[in-house]
């Protein structure tokens, strides 16, 4: 178990780290985003490779390897949004009193560019690894692109936390398309389906050995998804989430202070 153990280890030491970095980049100041998007692009084509190159390896490190790829090819698509590089053509808060199908069609409008590249990227890893032997980083950037659109459904629909505190200055708009509410309907179908397929991966994996790729695989998936999960949750209750990033906010201290200092 101690292989399967080391899984979980890294899945939440790379899902912390990874996430705490985009926030800690995505709070500097606006000048600093074009040296932050060549870098992580370059590293992102290079992620791809990554994903090409392992996707014959049925070990390890190509589960690791590929794993770790997927998750930050996904951060790469975080920060092109939030950073403002590929958004949407509706750049204005919510009109007041927008309801009903008008509210969802200009809240889809602040980020339909964004969702096309989703879609765009998505089909290359697809494609890059079709009917591959290791299909890991496909999984992954997978569960992540369909644990967000719950998030992102979920956070239209009405829930209490919004987390409009993480987000630049320039993207606030977005959350006038937010709603805050105890719960909503969705929630609760969102969180079940979700516990179902990791309790199934986890079952999957509990019946192989712990040292094959496949057991690893499974469990790096199951671990990726219980902390969407995990993320989903950090919505609804009054869970102090910020905490896990304590360490970032001293590069919204400098932006702040850097907006100041410019005026």
């Amino acid at each position: 178990m101690s292989s399967y153990a080391l899984a979980i280890g890294y899945a939440l030491f790379l899902w912390w780290f990874s996430t705490g970095v985009i926030l800690y980049l995505n709070g500097l100041p606006p000048r600093t985003y074009r040296a932050s998007l060549i870098a992580a692009t370059a590293l992102m084509i290079l992620l791809v490779g990554v994903i090409f190159l392992v996707r014959d390896r049925h070990d390890l490190w190509g589960a690791y390897l590929g794993f770790t790829a997927g998750v930050l090819v996904w951060g790469w698509l975080e920060m092109v949004y939030f950073m403002g590089l590929v958004t949407g053509p509706h750049k204005q808060p919510c009109p007041p009193g927008c309801r009903g199908w008008r509210r969802f069609r200009l809240a889809l409008g602040t980020s339909i560019y964004h969702e096309l590249l989703l879609l765009l990227i998505a089909a290359l890893l697809v494609g890059v690894t079709w009917d591959a032997a290791n299909q890991v980083g496909t999984w992954a950037f997978v569960i992540l692109w369909l644990m967000r659109w719950s998030a992102k459904l979920n956070l239209f629909l009405g829930v209490p936390n919004l987390n409009e505190d993480w987000l630049p200055d320039h993207v606030r708009f977005i959350t006038s398309y937010l709603r805050k509410r105890p719960m909503n309907l969705l929630f609760p179908v969102s969180v079940s389906v979700a516990t179902v397929v990791m309790s199934l991966l986890v079952e999957a994996a509990l019946e192989l050995s712990t040292t094959c790729f496949a057991g690893v695989s499974l469990i790096l998936a199951a671990t990726l998804l219980a902390l969407a999960i995990l993320e989903h949750w950090f919505l609804v209750l009054p869970l102090a989430d910020a905490a896990l990033w304590r360490w970032v906010t001293t590069s919204g201290d400098r932006a702040n202070s850097g907006r100041v200092g410019n005026r």
